[in-house]
Formats: structure tokens, C-alpha cells, sequence
């Protein structure tokens, strides 16, 4: 198989009165190690269909929230709203579906997915789920051989509420939250942990070799 090209959505810093394009080096880390071609998409491009069109998947990353316009609430708990992360990921996902080439969330991702797919979200749940582990359970699907039960990492005080029409929860917490989705027929999957993070764990592993999987 060649090189796949996997676009990453980019998010932004403001430095001395700027804003900057950036990616955590660790999506890129893993995405390299997999074999794929990672490049950073950009923001406010014409030419954005054609920089689409030149990739063969792609990878929304984790971020700040989302704007709740998006899923029709008013902001009650949602954190460093940006509408040009919105923008950019909202494109990405809507063009991954119309063209059905596999596309992976995490974190942000996860409920972007969600939300431009016509899902809604809990903007704030607390700090329970910030910088710590939990287990999630399993579901049996089409796409992932997870064990029944398993340890994950959580960065979030948002989660999915209503799922997106064709969307598939895989994993839930003990809370009954959802932490992992596959669409029922498009390669698409999204997760509220960071496997990124953790490359070498077994669960890291069992993901993004179902992402590549996806292109065959």
C-alpha cells in the first residue's frame, strides 16, 4: 500500500497578537509511525476542496469546545469557543461523509463528529472527567476488537447527548456517557480519549490499526 495522505484539522494559539496554525507533535508522532502522510489543513483557504481532495483520510484532533449555535443551544459552560475551528472542522467532516473516506475524532473530534453530523451535546458535566482515567464499556461492532471492559484517559467536561443519525455508540462510561462511536456503514470513528497519547498502550494500538484498516 502507498503512503496515505491524512489531513489533521488545525487549531489555533494566540501569540503576541496572533493567531498560529498548530498541531500537538504527538498526532503527528503517531500518524508517522502508522505510515501515514500527515499534513496540517488550512484555515480560511479557497483552494480548501482541492487541499481535500489531495487527501486520502482524516484526523480531527482534540480542542477547546465548539460553539453551541452549532448544535441550536445557547453557551452554558462552553470554553474558548472559536468559530474558525468550527468552520475548518465542520468542512472536514461534512466532506469526509459526502465522500465516504475514513475519517477518526478524538476529543473534540469525537463530539465534532457528533454535532456536524446533526447530533447535540451536555456542555458541561463538572470536573470528573478532567485529567484522570475511568473504565468504559464495551460494545461488540463492526470495526474495533475492544475488550468488554477497559482503562482510559479523559481531558473533557463535555459529552455527546443525542447521537447523529447513523452513528453507533461502542463504548460508554460508568456514567452512561458515551466515549466511542463508529458510523453503522462509513468508515468513521471517534473516541473522547486521547490514544495519541498513549501510543504503546494495547487499546492505542487496537485503534489505529482499525484506522488504517479502513483504507484497504
Amino acid at each position: 500500500m502507498n503512503k496515505l495522505v491524512i489531513g489533521v484539522s488545525p487549531r489555533i494559539t494566540i501569540s503576541e497578537g496572533s493567531s498560529r496554525h498548530n498541531v500537538q507533535d504527538t498526532y503527528i508522532k503517531v500518524l508517522n509511525d502508522y505510515g501515514f502522510i500527515p499534513i496540517i489543513l488550512p484555515m480560511d483557504n479557497e483552494n480548501i476542496t482541492k487541499v481535500l481532495d489531495f487527501c486520502d483520510g482524516f484526523l480531527v484532533i482534540g480542542g477547546m469546545d465548539i460553539t453551541p449555535s452549532y448544535f441550536n443551544q445557547e453557551n452554558k459552560g462552553s470554553d474558548g469557543c472559536d468559530e474558525r475551528m468550527d468552520k475548518i472542522d465542520k468542512l472536514i467532516i461534512e466532506y469526509a461523509y459526502k465522500t465516504e473516506k475514513p475519517m477518526m475524532g478524538i476529543c473534540r473530534g469525537h463530539q465534532a463528529i457528533n454535532v456536524f453530523l446533526g447530533g447535540d451535546l451536555i456542555q458541561d458535566i463538572g470536573q470528573s472527567h478532567r485529567n484522570t482515567r475511568h473504565t468504559v464499556e464495551t460494545k461488540e461492532n463492526r470495526l474495533l476488537n475492544f475488550p468488554k471492559t477497559m482503562e482510559v484517559n479523559s481531558y473533557h467536561h463535555q459529552v455527546l447527548d443525542k447521537l447523529a443519525p447513523g452513528l453507533i455508540e461502542i463504548a460508554r462510561s460508568k456514567e452512561g456517557y458515551n466515549e466511542a462511536l463508529i458510523h453503522e456503514s462509513l468508515p468513521i470513528m471517534a473516541f473522547q480519549w486521547h490514544p495519541e497519547k498513549t501510543p504503546d498502550d494495547e487499546i492505542s494500538k487496537i485503534i489505529f490499526k482499525a484506522f488504517k484498516d479502513l483504507f484497504k
